[in-house]
């Protein structure tokens, strides 16, 4: 019996090791630098893949899924490594794009108006992921454009929503941490998982967020995690990276989200499981 669970504790550690060597060693990562000619912004792009899947995606043999990562306010789109990762191992082509430029204006909030007057910011982002795909589809043809993934931190979560909402014939999943202005789009042919925050300092709207009988009849996954609002980024404790790192992971490999349970410990993606 010994040997048993002595065997079993070395495939735990093994599997733990394989998703380390896949996000150091097997990732592909690239910098772009894009400029849209059309509104004279530049734009940079960090973007990930596995270089495994990469090849069979130039040789015809598999279609990479997209996924686009949106930044939040004053951090940069490279610190979102913990999960570009997750989904470049789960074989998405990812690009995370620098939504905001220093000479842009300072992000503001009026109460009263829509989106808090934050419209004509979320329409700039969505230009920019527009551009990004239509560039992304110019290098590598083999990959799926028609049913994205929109990931996105605080406005830039809010963008993807947004976008959701503006696209919805592109768009097959979004991911968000602590979106607070935009409210969730609700169909029924759109996966949806949202990481909460305990912050007093970052409130949610009123109305972003569907009711319990909402997301239940939509199968979308609110998920409380206890942080802080600015510990959902590369810059938060590992503790609370990991766990959301095994509950996107279940998301991205069971597709049917409403059956989210506790993070299988099996899995080469589970770092730290346990309830948040």
């Amino acid at each position: 019996m010994k040997r048993v669970f002595a065997i079993l504790a070395f495939l735990c550690v093994l599997a733990v090791g394989q998703y380390i060597i896949v996000s150091k060693f097997a990732i592909r990562h690239e910098m772009l630098s894009l400029f849209d000619a059309s509104r004279q912004r530049p734009i940079s792009v960090e973007i990930a893949v596995r270089r495994d899947y990469e090849t069979k995606a130039n040789l015809g043999l598999w279609k990479l899924p997209v996924a686009i990562i949106s930044n939040g306010n004053t951090v940069k789109a490279t610190e979102y490594s913990f999960l570009a990762n997750v989904l470049a191992a789960r074989g998405y082509l990812v690009a995370s794009i620098q939504q905001d430029l220093p000479s842009d204006p300072p992000l503001m909030t009026r109460v009263g108006q829509k989106y808090v007057g934050r419209r004509e910011v979320y329409m700039r982002c969505e230009a920019n992921i527009l551009f990004v795909l239509n560039t992304l589809k110019a290098r590598q043809e083999n990959a799926d454009y028609d049913h994205i993934t929109l990931v996105g931190h605080s406005n830039g979560g809010d963008v993807s929503m947004y976008v959701a909402q503006q696209h919805p014939e592109l768009v097959s999943k979004v991911i968000t941490l602590d979106n607070l202005r935009v409210p969730f789009v609700l169909n029924d042919h759109m996966k949806i998982l949202s990481f909460r925050s305990k912050d007093p300092h970052f409130l949610t709207d009123p109305g972003v967020l569907p009711t319990p009988e909402e997301a239940k009849a939509r199968g979308i996954d609110i998920i409380h995690t206890g942080a802080q609002h600015t510990e959902m980024s590369d810059r938060g404790p590992d503790s609370v990276k990991e766990k959301i790192q095994a509950t996107l992971d279940r998301f991205l490999r069971d597709s049917a989200s409403s059956a989210l349970a506790p993070a299988d410990t099996t899995t080469p993606m589970i770092m730290n499981p346990g309830d948040y």
